[in-house]
């Protein structure tokens, strides 16, 4: 037995907050189709369209980039089905973009949440990609009625497109959460993003075909890993006879490399989401 005069020492520990999924699996998918319904509706109450307006934001833009790469640079002459290919490209880049840029403050957003309850950190940016996600269910509807009223024959490659989106899925939660628990510490993040996403969407193969890239530049194209993706979209959705991912970069190990980077930034985004999530609320 120790003497009474011996001192007590105590061990500190350090106290973290919650992780990014807290509470368990169930509760953070309850919670994560709470908050993308919420704030789906949200979006377009109190507008006159309402729900119209998912549909009419990437229908302007293609209407304006469809004028100018048809009566000013004339590319659309020579790709065949461009119309309906520069707006399946613009809908499925819309979800990347909308919901990859509304993910960069969407934990500091919830600053109240993340400070007083033991909320599980990652359903702020999920939810976010989740309510893209509806956005990009609803244009699908209207984007396929134009591809069969442009004259677009279904094929059952058609089928096929959910491993597309799952894929665009994985690497947009991906780059979600690396900006989601970097813009806690560093508020340049989403300057910089807004930025970094302009140049990602004229660096991968959305206004134009793949093969149309320059010679000096189509390597650093190929290197983008959402390169393949659209490629593939061409192939199996609007033109059969149009080359696949694989023929598009050169063949298969010319994949290797944008595959490795997708592969990263998904590593790189899940560690430093999981590391940071404890830490957001002393951030704050």
């Amino acid at each position: 037995m120790s003497p009474p005069s011996a001192a007590v020492t105590a061990e500190l520990r350090e106290v973290r907050g919650p992780g990014a999924i807290g509470g368990g699996w169930r509760r953070f998918w309850d919670l994560l189709y709470l908050m993308s319904v919420t704030e789906f509706k949200r979006t377009y109450f109190g507008t006159v369209l309402g729900y119209v307006w998912s549909l009419l934001r990437p229908l302007l833009l293609f209407a304006v980039l469809l004028f100018v790469f048809t009566q000013v640079f004339r590319i659309g002459s020579q790709v065949s089905n461009y119309p309906v290919l520069l707006l399946f490209n613009v809908v499925v880049f819309s979800f990347f973009q909308e919901a990859t840029t509304l993910s960069v403050n969407s934990v500091v957003a919830q600053e109240g949440i993340v400070r007083k309850t033991q909320f599980p950190r990652l359903v702020i940016p999920m939810s976010i990609v989740l309510t893209a996600l509806f956005n990009l269910g609803a244009n699908m509807i209207a984007v396929v009625i134009f591809l069969v009223a442009y004259g677009v024959d279904p094929m059952w490659t058609w089928l096929l497109f959910p491993l597309l989106v799952a894929a665009l899925i994985v690497i947009t939660a991906a780059v979600s959460m690396l900006l989601s628990a970097l813009y806690v510490r560093f508020r340049d993040v989403a300057i910089i993003w807004s930025v970094a996403v302009t140049a990602l969407f004229y660096a991968t193969p959305v206004l134009y075909p793949f093969e149309l890239v320059p010679d000096r530049f189509r390597e650093l194209v190929a290197l983008n890993p959402l390169t393949p993706l659209f490629c593939q979209i061409r192939t199996w959705i609007i033109d059969p006879d149009a080359p696949g991912a694989a023929a598009a970069v050169g063949g298969w190990t010319h994949l290797i490399a944008p595959f490795a980077i997708f592969l990263a930034i998904c590593a790189v985004g899940v560690w430093v989401f999981n590391r940071e999530a404890p830490r957001v609320a002393e951030e704050l």
